[in-house]
């Protein structure tokens, strides 16, 4: 567990609960001033968002209330800039433009990126900067599909591995079809082994 991701998550309260709760002793260690580490992406990160088609992002208020929103869009939508920095267009929905307020409040956003078939999760924390530069837009839009009204930068704070428990196994349509494809031949490669076995054994009793 990375340290940039324990100091912003383990807060004196939440530290409190670990105590109470008797696992404060287990992530002491990542709370310890001679680490630095968890706030640049590596190889394995950088290929995990690459992949993905949708992500969860939470906001919070003027008011105080934590609002989360799904944003997705073609595999590889949400672009690695470089270690420390991710971004992805914004597209026109329904014009409520709840996130996109809250970010004027604060820029501080939460994202969790998950992979159902394999059962990873990649948490993220971050300080967003919104842009309508025509070039940081045509980076960001996909080579299909519509036009960003504006770019969405994220400067990473922060990740981390989520656990893999409880996450529930789902396969997109293309990993269902993937998935399909490769028994299909699994059973076709077994269909035609069972019926060589057939013929060598009808040779060896004639």
């Amino acid at each position: 567990m990375p340290n940039a991701y324990a100091d912003i998550a383990f807060t004196r309260l939440v530290r409190e609960e670990q105590q109470r709760l008797g696992s404060a002793e287990t992530y002491a260690r990542v709370l310890s001033p001679e680490r630095n580490d968890g706030a640049e992406l590596g190889p394995r990160e950088t290929a995990f968002l690459k992949d993905r088609d949708g992500v969860y992002q939470a906001t919070v208020s003027e008011t105080g209330w934590p609002y989360v929103q799904f944003r997705g869009g073609a595999r590889g939508f949400l672009k690695v800039i470089d270690k420390q920095t991710v971004g992805y267009a914004d597209y026109r929905g329904n014009r409520q433009y709840i996130s996109l307020g809250n970010l004027r409040h604060d820029d501080r956003v939460s994202i969790i990126a998950v992979d159902y078939a394999r059962r990873e999760r990649l948490k993220l924390w971050g300080h967003v900067r919104i842009t309508e530069d025509p070039k940081i837009l045509d980076l960001l839009n996909g080579v299909d599909g519509p036009l960003a009204e504006r770019g969405v930068i994220v400067r990473i704070a922060a990740f981390d591995w989520n656990c893999p428990k409880h996450i529930p196994l789902r396969l997109t349509e293309d990993e269902r079809d993937g998935e399909i494809a490769r028994l299909t031949a699994r059973i076709s490669d077994l269909e035609e082994e069972l019926a060589w076995k057939a013929g060598v054994l009808r040779d060896r009793i004639a």
